[in-house]
């Protein structure tokens, strides 16, 4: 009796017949795989059990009764199961008194397993770093934003120019996000550059796991990405390349919004996106637009760029109403260089 695993199935287990190579090696070795499995015997003991996380790219001939007829979904960890991980990782380091990894939980859905030891890790180095004998709240939640928004590039010097305008983008984010109900609650503003390409980011966490979205927190979501945008063009009186990942995902909620949630009054409770298929294995061309019609696509077009103007039109006036306090928030943004929620929202209140 044995247990023979095999990890990354999609490697060996690509749908036949699909790819730009139709009679490459790989199918050759599948279809000697689908012939040894046909030829165990139930009595002998033999489990044979395999790992991917690309399930759509598999052969169907693998997924029959009698091959890998059982799925198991493995999903990410929800607060609970993220509490039980960290609690498992953290046994190697010595935590201080204020070291609660309930917060830590709370902070990091979507998060896991590989992410949440990569925190115990990362907030150790931290501890060392600084001649600490045990690793604190602060080294926690500090591990937790290198890896949600990247390293910090210090070396990377912005003029002063750049520097005011990325204060008030990131100040922007930050007041919408304070201003409109059910919006993720604001932890950090940084004007420090991170990652590849971020010049500053608005930390914004989650305090529960969530598995639906309304429509109204759909637009907030889209309210809260085109206030960095907004605020430049109030101070400046043009938009920068800043913006650029923003309005990527501005475009992609509300076409969502409108192909593939129903969303839309005008189109109606219809989804009209198919499910993506995955590279290779749909043969589709480029050109083909999908189930509907030229005039189907425009008026998808005219809805998006509906839902886009209309939050575009809310924040500008929640921005204007609320321009001392931008001023006030980016002036104080520039000075430290980093603030936290609590200290906008203390901006906010006094203005």
């Amino acid at each position: 009796p044995c247990i023979i695993f095999i990890d990354e199935l999609d490697a060996l287990g690509k749908a036949r017949g699909m790819g730009p190579m139709a009679h490459e090696e790989r199918e050759q070795t599948l279809n000697q795989l689908l012939v040894e499995m046909d030829g165990f015997d139930p009595r002998i003991g033999v489990i044979l059990m395999a790992a991917t996380n690309r399930p759509e790219i598999l052969d169907p001939a693998l997924l029959r009764a009698g091959r890998f007829d059982r799925h198991v979904l493995v999903d990410r960890p929800d607060k609970i199961g993220r509490l039980a991980i960290l609690r498992v990782h953290a046994q190697k380091v010595a935590l201080g008194p204020d070291a609660d990894l309930e917060v830590i939980a709370a902070m990091t859905p979507g998060f896991s397993g590989a992410d949440l030891a990569n925190i115990i890790n990362e907030a150790a180095l931290l501890a060392v770093r600084r001649s600490k004998e045990q690793v604190g709240l602060s080294e926690l939640q500090e591990a937790v934003e290198r890896i949600v928004a990247g390293l910090e590039k210090k070396n990377r010097v912005l003029n002063k120019m750049e520097k005011e305008r990325v204060a008030y983008h990131e100040t922007g984010h930050a007041l919408v996000a304070l201003s409109v109900p059910g919006a993720d609650v604001v932890q950090k503003i940084s004007i420090i550059p991170r990652g590849i390409a971020a010049l500053g980011y608005t930390l914004q966490l989650p305090t529960e796991d969530r598995f639906l979205m309304t429509k109204t927190e759909l637009e907030n979501k889209i309210a809260v990405l085109l206030g960095g945008r907004i605020a430049e063009e109030l101070i400046f009186g043009e938009a920068s390349t800043g913006a650029q990942n923003d309005l990527v995902k501005v475009t992609d909620i509300a076409k969502s919004m409108v192909k593939a949630y129903g969303m839309s009054e005008k189109l109606g409770t219809m989804t009209l996106e198919r499910e993506r298929q995955p590279q290779f294995v749909h043969i589709q061309t480029a050109q083909e637009k999908g189930d509907y019609s030229e005039h189907t696509a425009r008026e998808i077009d005219c809805e998006v760029r509906r839902i886009i103007d209309e939050q575009y039109d809310r924040v500008k006036s929640l921005l204007e109403a609320e321009r001392i306090a931008l001023v006030a928030g980016a002036k104080v943004l520039l000075e430290k260089e980093v603030i936290t929620g609590a200290e906008l929202r203390t901006i906010m209140g006094k203005s």
